[in-house]
This record gives structure tokens, sequence and C-alpha cells, in this order.
């Protein structure tokens, strides 16, 4: 395929920071690092996540987040965004990230990834930006999740690179599309349903790999 990107910054921890969660700590301080970093099967090397329960692991190896979405946040946040505050991995430009389709696979350096699902919003991001008042409805609302990634073939990348789209499986939906059906709740019952047959079959014919946690949202709307 021809859709090419640009990565625009590689980050990874900075350092933990107390955080009121129930961890305690939090790795959502990511900064951008120079020169080539190694990506393996559970992330960027010498990355971390703290709170493992509800992120990192195969399924959400990288997160990715497009400038063009940046943006948009900028102006109603009243600040720069660099990359990282949003606890990002990867910066990208020329890509709508938000709007990758699950199984989407990028190739960026020597590194293939493979979209997984999209982000869900939560207390902590809401306090590493200084709790701007309903920040994780205002993120949900405006459905501009970014992606996170699994890495289908470690290697390395680094900022500069292409981010090329080598393959699209057929099903059509996006991150952004299942997240707005899914967050949208009852109203959305029937759009879920159809999206999540969309998945369902592209799973059973081996053009995605559902996650986990996809996988059981899927079943759960199908059975609504």
């Amino acid at each position: 395929m021809s859709a090419m990107g640009e990565l625009l910054a590689v980050c990874r921890v900075h350092q933990l920071l107390p955080d009121a969660g129930s961890v305690g700590i939090t790795a959502i301080d990511k900064r951008p690092v120079e020169g080539r970093v190694k990506a393996g099967a559970y992330g960027l090397y010498a990355d971390v996540q703290a709170d493992r329960a509800h992120h990192g692991g195969l399924d959400q190896a990288v997160y990715a987040y497009a400038a063009e979405d940046v943006t948009f946040w900028e102006p109603e946040l009243g600040r720069e965004i660099p990359p990282g505050l949003f606890g990002e991995n990867l910066r990208t430009r020329g890509l709508d990230v938000s709007g990758a389709l699950i199984g989407e696979r990028w190739r960026i350096g020597t590194v293939v990834l493979e979209v997984t699902q999209p982000r869900t919003p939560c207390a902590t991001f809401a306090r590493r930006l200084g709790s701007p008042p309903r920040w994780v409805r205002r993120f949900t609302e405006a459905n501009r999740t970014g992606a996170y990634l699994r890495v289908v073939e470690a290697g390395e990348l680094g900022a500069g690179d292409a981010v090329e789209i080598v393959s699209r499986p057929a099903h059509g939906v996006s991150a952004a599309d299942w997240f707005g059906t899914w967050s949208a709740g009852a109203p959305a019952f029937a759009a879920a349903a159809r999206l999540a047959g969309a998945l369902r079959e592209s799973a059973e014919a081996g053009e995605v790999r559902l996650s986990e946690d996809m996988d059981v949202r899927v079943t759960k709307a199908l059975s609504r």
C-alpha cells in the first residue's frame, strides 16, 4: 500500500510519578528520546507501564497519537502538547491514527506494528494534564483516541522514519468507530453489534487478530 506518514518523535518513560490511583505511581511521563530505539513484543526498550492490569502487555505494547489530533487539543487546553504529554510512545504526522483500522499494519523503520484497539481515557490521564474540567468526558466525546499497537516484527525505529501502512483488513472498523459506538452506550447498541459482527467475521477469516480486551467487547456487543 502507498499510504505514508512520518514518525515525529519516539517517547518512553522519563520518570515514575506519584499518582492517586490504586497503584500509587504512574509511568505516563513519556518524553522524546534521540536515536534509534529497539521495539520488542512488550514495547519500546527501556519503557515501562506502572499499572500492568490496565496498560501494557502484548496488545498495548505501543501507543501512537497523531499531530493532527494534537492541533485540535492545543486550543482546547490552551497550551502546547509536546510529544509524550498524552503518554504516547509515537507521535506521528500524515496518518489518521484514530481512524486506523483494527488490524491495520504499519512499518516504521524495521518494526512492523498492528493496530489493536483505541485508548480509553482514565483519571490518571486527566491528572497528568492538571485535571482540566470534564477531561475524560471531553476526550471521549471528541473521539480522537489514538491507537494501541502490538509489535508483529521486532526491530528499531526513530524520529524521521516513514510510517507506511503495509496492510489493511477489509472490515472497515476503525479505532474511532469502535470507541465511538462503545462509549455511546444504549443508543449505539445496534451500531456496536454491526461493527462487532464485522470484526468477528474478519477474525474468523484470519484477516485480523482481536486483542483480548477487544474480543471481550466484541462478544458482549454481539450478545446484546
